[in-house]
């Protein structure tokens, strides 16, 4: 969440970044924001002048009583009991005004960086670079939930069965491909420096707060009532909430963290063509990328991962492009994001594989996430984080855009993962 600091120290810049990321109200909220505090600031002071209040006339106390002025020493026991009862009424209004201001807080989103392109959705958003091979398809090219169908590698029905729509079952190749680009995606992390990890796919409320899922996207996530658990609906909460209420060493910094898991997404409202096949699914599998670093080194950390996530594509032979994400098509915790997606032949249609995102101190904020610098001072760490890949779509795009009358290829980098070169 954003801190007291920037609010009260830079409050017009504030709003103009709320409004950027079209935040309703943002005048009004961030007016609301800088009353409760100076309420809750009113009563700090008023209690401090109280506490050095009662500790002055409370040494006065003995002084009297050995002085044998026995009414006067009472007189000033009644003046400490009356400032002792405002004190009560103080701290009550202070702790009420604190909890109003942090509830307050949790609700308002981080503000966009100044290189964030002004608008309000998807159309905004601003074409950085592209690249990958152009593809030729026969004419009579599928797209990728029939291709499931013909070589019988991915069950859309039978996960209905089971579970219900979106949550398809893979089968014989097609779970074999899945588990190739998991390792696959994992390798390249590994190569890359960053430390795997195996966090649970559950967590609690206060993970949820501390990444921004929670209050913002609650309607979006999985709900276990009975315990108050969520599950997951990215690796970003587990892993990221391993440093919650840590205090890091700047020697530490960068700390480089991967994993895979299950996905879990409600998807509420989602409908029409573009949740057919794995467009669009309730759970699925992922490789995220985690990073806590210092303010002045996360911008190069937010290139270094923006940099790994095009190499992959690169290797999966993939038509991508990556785009700037405009202020109104920004998730509620992001400073800065960048969406890589690949385009879909058999579909004629972009399919986002991955986000990659600079919190800046928005998530350290909430986790109290901090490091001591060289000279000993205790700081916010930035987080950043991106999908390193997303399988669904990734999936989708290699079947319907590798599809030849001999069946789908395999790209070279999969093959030794996959153990074989064809789906046929």
């Amino acid at each position: 969440m954003l801190t007291i600091k920037q609010i009260t120290d830079d409050t017009e810049r504030v709003i103009r970044g709320l409004e950027k990321k079209h935040f309703a109200h943002a005048k009004e909220t961030i007016g609301k924001v800088l009353e409760i505090n100076d309420k809750r600031r009113n009563a700090q002071n008023q209690l401090d002048k109280n506490l050095a209040e009662v500790n002055s006339l409370s040494k006065s106390i003995g002084a009297l009583m050995k002085e044998g002025k026995k009414e006067e020493a009472e007189a000033v026991k009644a003046r400490v009991a009356s400032f002792k009862e405002a004190s009560k009424e103080l701290q009550a209004t202070m702790n009420q005004a604190a909890d109003d201001l942090q509830s307050l807080l949790y609700t308002i989103p981080n503000i966009p960086y100044d290189l964030v392109p002004e608008g309000a959705g998807a159309e905004d958003n601003l074409v950085v670079k592209m690249g990958g091979m152009e593809t030729e398809l026969p004419k009579d090219a599928l797209p990728h939930w029939e291709l499931a169908k013909r070589y019988d590698i991915i069950d859309f029905d039978l996960g209905v069965k089971i579970s219900g729509a979106g949550f398809p079952v893979y089968k014989g190749k097609g779970a074999r491909l899945q588990r190739a680009l998991i390792n696959f995606f994992l390798d390249e992390a590994s190569a890359a420096g960053y430390t795997e990890i195996m966090p649970p796919t559950v967590v609690n409320a206060a993970s949820g707060y501390g990444t921004g899922q929670l209050p913002d996207k609650e309607g979006q996530m999985y709900h276990c009532e009975v315990d108050d658990l969520y599950l997951i609906p990215t690796a970003e909460v587990p892993v990221t909430n391993i440093y919650r209420d840590v205090i890091l060493d700047e020697k530490q910094l960068p700390i480089k963290n991967c994993a895979y898991t299950e996905c879990f997404r409600r998807e509420a409202g989602s409908y029409g063509k573009d949740v057919r096949g794995l467009n669009r699914l309730h759970e699925f599998s992922k490789v995220e990328l985690v990073r806590i670093d210092k303010p002045e080194h996360s911008e190069q950390s937010h290139q270094e991962m923006l940099a790994h996530v095009e190499g992959l594509l690169q290797k999966l032979e993939l038509p991508y492009r990556i785009l700037r994400l405009c202020g109104g098509d920004m998730s509620f915790t992001a400073a800065i994001c960048y969406d890589f997606e690949v385009y879909s032949e058999a579909q004629k249609r972009w399919l986002e594989v991955s986000s990659v995102s600079n919190f800046d101190t928005y998530q350290a904020n909430r986790l109290k996430c901090r490091y001591r610098n060289a000279e000993k001072k205790i700081e916010l760490c930035h987080t950043l984080n991106g999908s390193a890949l997303a399988l669904p779509r990734i999936v989708a795009a290699l079947l319907e855009n590798n599809q030849t009358p001999e069946g789908i290829r395999i790209p070279k980098a999969l093959v030794p993962y996959c153990g074989f070169e064809m789906i046929d």
